[in-house]
């Protein structure tokens, strides 16, 4: 991937449109990580969000980044995979200034008033005052690559054009060369994500774009003296397995960042509700049982600690129990069922445990445990979200729907109407809906979401018996 696309915004029309303009503006030179520094500074000193969009991070990593940032240092990022690296260092780019001003026609957005080419160098020249000044936004001097074994020196420095050398050209003229990504990023910062992946041989071609701030392609003798910030992401097993960043490299970064997955339960759904596109309603308790199944399949000895288990793991996992709820919804409406509200339910989250296997890497002993594995730790983590939110009701009501015998069914096609009618007046469930959330006055698929998960917590506890049918109806009866 490259700099990210999109349509660019409209500079003010205030701003300095010549060069001579531009001085009597007091528009003064500065670099990267002075712009950085000053920027983030401000923003300290006002009180205002340094990295928004960026969650879990607030006491341990983000200190680190700025740090870094105020030290002048390029950084790398370590951590597991799905921990936000990526969302992080694009969030860097709204440190820089809204508006740049760059030579007109620059591919290396050259400072009007510091020219490094040849080329723009004689044009300052000509013009003068007159030089026409554009004006670059911040979305624009951002540069992102993924490191892939097919990428070569040529698509992060530059190589030789050779349509430029047809053109007549001679081969040691500086205007034959194609600049690559990291150029063209020039005042600006530029990513790398999963280093270790590139090439020993192409990691070379970076040592001086970090250390001495100059390029260098094929045999020209070319020195321009860049002007960036240089962030890279990796997966710290990758130093000795996939890959490795040279030692020389990994020398000239001036600080390693180690990331992490979200530290606690409130964190792990402040990243659920910020990030997934639910196309159903999800109660917060249900959004619960999937923040601890993710924390528990993370923390499980069944699954491979070296390649984490991604907070997108949770992120799907809450937008696929909102498809079931919609699914529920499409499905009811076409029969003679009143209609359905679409709102999951706690048996919706069943469906994730073969949906979302794919996302986890078990241990090499646990194969064709995967669904098994999963479920238990599926129900462990409705268990306790049972605990944590109905712990001290009386829930004797709930219980006695099943003496003599009676059963209670429900299901992912069970209507909200039919579930309710089931139950009648239930003492206590007023309690229960308010504990969960619900509000004073639920709809009847809230309620039957509520309903559904004090049946399933009953059950995890041993106080309810469950059988499930062929057609995935689950039955709550008497303890038998």
């Amino acid at each position: 991937m490259g700099r990210v696309t999109g349509t660019p915004p409209v500079p003010p029309v205030d701003l300095p449109g010549t060069l001579g303009a531009l001085r009597a503006s007091g528009y003064r030179p500065r670099t990267v990580k002075q712009e950085l520094r000053a920027n983030l500074l401000a923003r300290m000193r006002a009180g205002e969000p340094r990295f928004p969009g960026v969650v879990g991070y607030d006491d341990t990593v983000l200190p680190e980044v700025e740090r870094a940032l105020l030290a002048g240092h390029d950084l790398v990022l370590l951590g597991e995979r799905g921990q936000g690296k990526t969302r992080l260092i694009r969030a860097l780019a709204g440190l820089l200034d809204e508006w740049t001003p760059v030579l007109a026609g620059s591919v290396l957005n050259e400072d009007p008033l510091r020219p490094l080419t040849p080329a723009s160098r004689a044009l300052v020249a000509e013009a003068g005052d007159d030089l026409p000044v554009a004006w670059l936004h911040r979305s624009l001097r951002y540069g992102e690559k993924l490191a892939t074994p097919d990428t070569s020196v040529g698509d992060l420095v530059g190589d030789v054009d050779p349509i430029r050398v047809a053109q007549g050209r001679s081969l040691g003229d500086p205007e034959t060369i194609h600049f690559g990504l990291v150029p063209r990023t020039n005042r600006g910062i530029f990513a790398v994500n999963e280093l270790p992946d590139l090439a020993e041989r192409i990691q070379v071609a970076l040592l001086n774009v970090l250390e001495e701030r100059d390029i260098q392609v094929r045999g020209y003798q070319l020195r321009l003296p860049l002007d960036l910030l240089l962030v890279a992401s990796a997966n710290p097993e990758d130093y000795t397995n996939r890959g490795r960043i040279i030692t020389p490299l990994k020398d000239r970064f001036g600080a390693e960042i180690r990331t992490h997955y979200p530290l606690d339960l409130d964190l792990e759904l402040a990243l659920i509700r910020q990030e997934a596109d639910l196309v159903a309603e999800v109660p917060e308790h249900v959004l619960e049982v999937l923040a601890r199944f993710a924390r528990a399949v993370r923390e499980s000895p069944s699954v491979d600690p070296r390649s984490g288990v991604s907070a997108r793991f949770a992120i799907a996992a809450a937008e696929t129990v909102a498809a079931a709820a919609l699914r529920r919804s499409g499905l009811l409406a076409a029969g003679d069922a009143e209609a359905e509200t679409a709102v999951a339910r706690v048996g919706d989250a069943v469906s994730v445990t073969s949906t979302l296997r794919g996302k986890v890497e078990f241990e090499s002993g646990e194969e064709g445990r995967e669904t098994e594995i999963l479920g238990h730790l599926l129900r462990t983590a409705t268990a306790e979200t049972f605990r944590a939110r109905l712990a001290g009701l009386d829930l004797s009501g709930f219980t006695g729907l099943v003496a003599d015998g009676a059963v209670v069914e429900t299901g992912e096609l069970v209507a909200s109407a039919d579930l309710l009618r089931q139950v009648g007046t239930v003492p206590g469930l007023a309690k229960v809906l308010d504990r969960l959330g619900l509000g004073d006055a639920p709809t009847p698929a809230q309620a039957a979401a509520g309903i559904e998960f004090v049946l399933e917590g009953l059950h995890l506890t041993r106080r309810l018996g469950k059988d499930v049918t062929e057609d995935g109806r689950a039955r709550y009866g008497s303890r038998g």
